[in-house]
């Protein structure tokens, strides 16, 4: 398992811009994402540096597939993607594509409008730190690091309620035409997974 990267120092830039101006607002954005997929981690510094106003929504990725996720294309993809974006990538011991737990969690978190900061912490602890979402010391250090309650962190964790809406959010997104997580909406423009995360920056970057 890897080491982790300080979140403490990871807190006090969060709010910065890579550039140490404003960010451009996007109308209408969301970001959709499950926290099992390293895409989500690849993605989400980036949406979370060059944009404000973006809302998160947590997703089932399984429920924008239809079904069992591509676990080794998804690895290999992941693996590609690191090494061309310089981006550190370490696998959990147990890398699992159902992480129900944190998926509750960061549902909670970006109720309060604490999203952002509890995917990037949570993105993290799994891909470059190499740990398990599913322990709740781990979900704990997220929570932490988000500034969320933790009594109320790790009572949504274990809320299976929150299921239902999470999966439907996914199916939303297939109507819609995904087949990738994570996905960004720009107005009514839907750009599905991390690879075309350019193609959607261009289109809110035009649309602000």
């Amino acid at each position: 398992m890897g080491e982790l990267i300080s979140l403490d120092d990871r807190r006090r830039t969060l709010a910065a811009s890579p550039s140490g101006g404003p960010r451009p607002r996007a109308t209408r954005a969301t970001f959709s994402f499950d926290l099992a997929l390293p895409q989500t981690y690849l993605a989400a510094e980036r949406v979370d540096q060059l944009f404000a106003g973006v809302r998160w929504q947590p997703a089932y990725a399984s429920a924008v597939w239809g079904g069992a996720l591509p676990v080794e294309q998804l690895a290999a993809d992941a693996e590609d993607r690191a090494a061309e974006l310089g981006a550190p990538l370490v696998w959990p011991d147990r890398f699992a594509l159902e992480v129900r737990p944190a998926m509750r969690a960061a549902a909670l978190a970006c109720e309060l409008g604490r999203g952002a900061l509890f995917v990037l912490a949570a993105g993290r602890l799994a891909f470059c730190g190499g740990f398990d979402l599913g322990d709740p010391e781990v979900l704990a250090e997220a929570a932490a690091a988000a500034g969320l309650p933790l009594d109320e962190c790790l009572a949504a964790a274990g809320d299976a309620a929150r299921d239902e809406h999470i999966a439907a959010a996914g199916r939303r997104l297939r109507k819609m035409g995904a087949h990738e997580l994570p996905a960004l909406r720009i107005g009514r423009r839907l750009f599905g997974g991390e690879a075309r995360l350019p193609e959607a920056i261009a289109a809110a970057t035009a649309s602000a």
